[in-house]
């Protein structure tokens, strides 16, 4: 396999510092990567979004057949500019496995066009109505290891190189819940920049309730200064209509006013998070306006 890690997680402030004791192991990836101490929900939330000043994105709907220029960056190889560091993670055995692109801050960057063919299908006839939320995976719903852990909900095979290595995936607490409840108010779509050999049999195992219409993996972001992004332009869903649930203010970069940011999830099954949340949710779904509800709740 080449220099690409098949999970693309955020590194564990737990781990990094077991590391750091260690520097002939490992060179940690920029500080712009490492989790701060545990927050309040209220407390991520305008953090993550208070440094951004932009204006909402046009919307754009399934009905624009023309044809639409690329967008910047996609998938592929990096850019030769951008600059990237191995790392000797917990999730990878072999430092080769793991690249983590520098970052030294998360910006508002220019949304690209959108393609010619949208990412998703056309609207299922049950969700006709409802919004769509795009969730991410690694870190806001399980949180996967190549070592072993004692407790792990699943254990996963994947084949790396021709050699099958077992991936350990503990489950956040109440993500099941968590995920039916989404599943009855919104069309929800699994969103990960993880390789799809990884992430697909992760999410058979996780959503048994067929609660994600969609899966989207690596394939399906956009490559932009050192990270994936995704881009909700290329859903071909109404912007204004879109939210997109992720641990990683990165994954949202083109746009943060849609976004409902999470803590950063490794092993604290004390974490409520994903059940605090639904009330909030349960709101959302009844609002006309993502944007204002969103810049609303960011006003309080």
């Amino acid at each position: 396999m080449d220099n690409t890690s098949i999970i693309t997680q955020v590194t564990n402030p737990k781990e990094e510092e077991v590391l750091s004791s260690n520097p002939e192991k490992v060179s940690l990836s920029s500080s712009s990567l490492r989790k701060k101490s545990r927050r309040s929900l209220f407390s991520s939330f305008f953090c993550c979004l208070q440094s951004y000043e932009t204006e909402p994105p046009p919307t754009t709907t399934n009905n624009n057949t023309g044809p639409l220029p690329p967008p910047i960056e996609e998938n592929g190889a990096p850019p030769k500019h951008f600059t990237l560091s191995c790392v000797l993670c917990v999730f990878c055995l072999h430092p080769s496995w793991c690249i983590v692109a520098q970052c030294e801050q998360v910006e508002v960057a220019p949304v690209p066009a959108p393609p010619e063919k949208y990412l998703l299908p056309e609207v299922n006839i049950n969700d006709y109505g409802k919004k769509c939320v795009v969730i991410d995976l690694d870190e806001t719903l399980v949180h996967s290891s190549f070592k072993p852990i004692s407790n792990a909900d699943f254990i996963v095979p994947v084949e790396i190189d021709g050699t099958v290595h077992q991936v350990y995936v503990l489950k956040r607490p109440h993500v099941d819940e968590f995920l039916q409840k989404m599943g009855e108010l919104f069309e929800c779509v699994l969103f990960t920049a993880s390789l799809a050999k990884y992430a697909d049999p992760v999410a058979d195992l996780l959503d048994q309730w067929g609660v994600f219409r969609a899966r989207l993996f690596r394939e399906s972001c956009v490559f932009h200064r050192g990270n994936y992004v995704k881009d909700l332009s290329r859903l071909g869903r109404e912007l204004h209509n879109v939210i997109i649930v992720d641990n990683s203010p990165a994954s949202y970069i083109f746009h943060p006013e849609n976004a409902v940011p999470v803590q950063s999830w490794f092993d604290d099954m004390a974490d409520t998070e994903l059940l605090d949340l639904l009330p909030f949710f349960e709101g959302l779904s009844k609002e006309e306006d993502v944007y204002g509800v969103l810049q609303n709740f960011r006003g309080r």
